[in-house]
């Protein structure tokens, strides 16, 4: 017996469009581990024609979505994908407000500042500002890292009760890339109520073994956590007369950024906890 279809469910069938979403499907298939695709590898994955396949490839090309690698045989994505990306993040009132304080930031502390928001599972990187030194970061804006395994992701998780990170993670195992990142759900859950009471994480080599970050929430008018802000320091260790000054100016901060997303905190002292791992 077939399956009655539903009025909304008509509804959105009528309006569809299938070859602007197989465009957008195909663009999809495009990642950090994907590069670049063929057009046989496309057509296998999108289960349509390579002749369907090559006519969307043309169309994107021509609209500087794609482009062909040297050989001509392979794509990539094209300018107007990252114009796109980049006008959309900086139409974000987040970004537009942050970004000065970030620069401010920076200047205070004399340390790279991020400010990052969460899509599923990873983070992305939405607005920084640079230090004009020798280290050079490979996290640019539009850089998705895995939430679970990076200090900001943990910010950006705080909000999470147990049953909504198993269901984002429902893998028995998640997947490790330091010595620090937890290995299961209920280690992560625990890791991230620890940071919310404390309100801040200060962690050295947590993702990249001679990167410390230092990072604090930002909540908008409902008390959600919808950024996370935070201080990149090239070196595992910190001065410690210098730690309490940037753990207190990254909180600040983050703060005035909630506060002019319409956020009110309820007063709160917190005091600077130590969270180096040796």
């Amino acid at each position: 017996m077939n399956k009655p279809v539903l009025p909304e469910e008509e509804s959105q069938d009528k309006y569809s469009v299938p070859g602007l979403e197989r465009g957008l499907r195909l663009l999809c298939e495009f990642s950090r581990q994907d590069k670049t695709l063929g057009a046989p590898e496309l057509a296998r994955r999108l289960d349509v024609p390579r002749s369907t396949v090559f006519r969307l490839l043309a169309t994107l090309e021509r609209m500087g979505f794609v482009e062909r690698t040297d050989g001509g045989r392979e794509y990539r994505l094209g300018m107007a994908v990252l114009r796109l990306g980049f006008e959309y993040l900086a139409s974000l009132e987040l970004t537009e407000i942050g970004r000065p304080l970030l620069d401010r930031l920076r200047n205070e502390i004399g340390y790279s500042c991020n400010l990052v928001v969460r899509d599923g599972r990873s983070i992305v990187y939405v607005a920084k500002s640079v230090t004009q030194t020798a280290f050079t970061s490979h996290v640019n804006v539009g850089t998705r890292l895995p939430a679970h395994a990076t200090v900001l992701g943990r910010v950006l998780l705080e909000d999470l009760s147990l049953p909504q990170l198993r269901e984002l993670y429902p893998e028995e195992h998640l997947e490790v890339f330091s010595s620090n990142t937890p290995k299961t759900v209920v280690e992560l859950f625990d890791m991230v109520q620890a940071d919310k009471e404390r309100g801040f994480v200060l962690q050295e080599g947590f993702f990249e073994t001679s990167i410390s970050t230092v990072a604090a929430p930002v909540r908008d008018h409902s008390g959600l956590v919808v950024a996370a802000l935070g201080a990149t320091i090239p070196s595992p260790h910190i001065d410690a007369g210098q730690l309490d000054g940037i753990v207190a100016r990254v909180r600040e901060t983050a703060a005035e950024l909630s506060r002019l997303l319409d956020h009110s905190p309820e007063q709160s002292d917190g005091k600077v906890i130590n969270m180096w791992r040796s």
